[in-house]
């Protein structure tokens, strides 16, 4: 199952997410990684679909990807609104935890690139304490340049990770990914965007109250309110869904 023409999809203004639960999500992600070959993962909310319907690059390297789930609970609403439900939310924060707990049992080797020095090495410190049967097998901050993408892929592909996490930023982490795919040749790669942030204690998640109420968008916002321009997104993304309710599903 490493292709996601054997994973149940519904598309979303032709981004195909997976209509998989988390556990099932895993699973093929765990088959992934015995298969060797390289997949990308890319957590979706209703902000990447909007600038995926703006910008044919970002489409293609959304289309191109081996599993889109989706991390935004407009993507769970808009599918459910349009009569093509996924199972549930499948948040990246949780995913990559979910990974670590099962790269356990076979001892994954992790490889962590982004945010700052000082938050991803905590981050490693940190994930290292909780899964003590992973192995970090490298990690450096996301602050180079594109000249030195291959020294930097080339310092992934000799640590040999079977897992990769990227935290660079919507706009650069899933674009680098899909650039650097074969050249890395990492069984599962996934964009994380502030989830070093959170593990490395620099940031705080939204309280369970928001997660549970679906709004920690909304708590971000309070948070970051230099983030107001990229939440508009949202209402725009919801308005259009109503508005195209009929097409919204058709394959592209």
């Amino acid at each position: 199952m490493s292709q996601t023409g054997s994973i149940p999809t519904v598309s979303i203004y032709g981004i195909p997410f997976s209509k998989l639960t988390m556990k099932e999500t895993v699973q093929v992600l765990e088959e992934a990684v015995l298969s060797k070959q390289p997949h990308q993962v890319i957590t979706a909310n209703p902000i990447m679909v909007m600038a995926a319907l703006e910008n044919p690059a970002i489409m293609k390297v959304m289309k191109d990807a081996e599993m889109i789930v989706p991390d935004g609970t407009g993507v769970v609403w808009a599918a459910g609104y349009c009569g093509d439900p996924v199972a549930e939310r499948v948040p990246g924060f949780e995913l990559l935890h979910e990974l670590l707990r099962v790269g356990e049992n076979y001892r994954w080797g992790v490889y962590l690139l982004g945010s700052t020095p000082e938050v991803i090495q905590e981050t490693a410190v940190r994930l290292q304490q909780q899964y003590p049967a992973i192995r970090i097998v490298g990690y450096r901050d996301g602050f180079f340049g594109s000249d030195e993408d291959e020294q930097v892929v080339a310092s992934i592909r000799q640590a040999e990770p079977d897992l990769l996490f990227v935290a660079r930023g919507a706009d650069t982490q899933e674009p680098w990914i899909h650039k650097y795919k074969h050249a890395l040749q990492v069984p599962v790669m996934m964009g994380v965007g502030g989830s070093f942030d959170i593990i490395s204690g620099k940031m705080k998640r939204a309280p369970k109250l928001f997660q549970k109420l679906r709004l920690e968008w909304f708590y971000r916002l309070l948070r970051e309110p230099s983030r107001a321009g990229r939440m508009l997104a949202l209402p725009k993304f919801a308005l259009k869904v109503m508005r195209d309710k009929e097409n919204v599903t058709k394959v592209r």
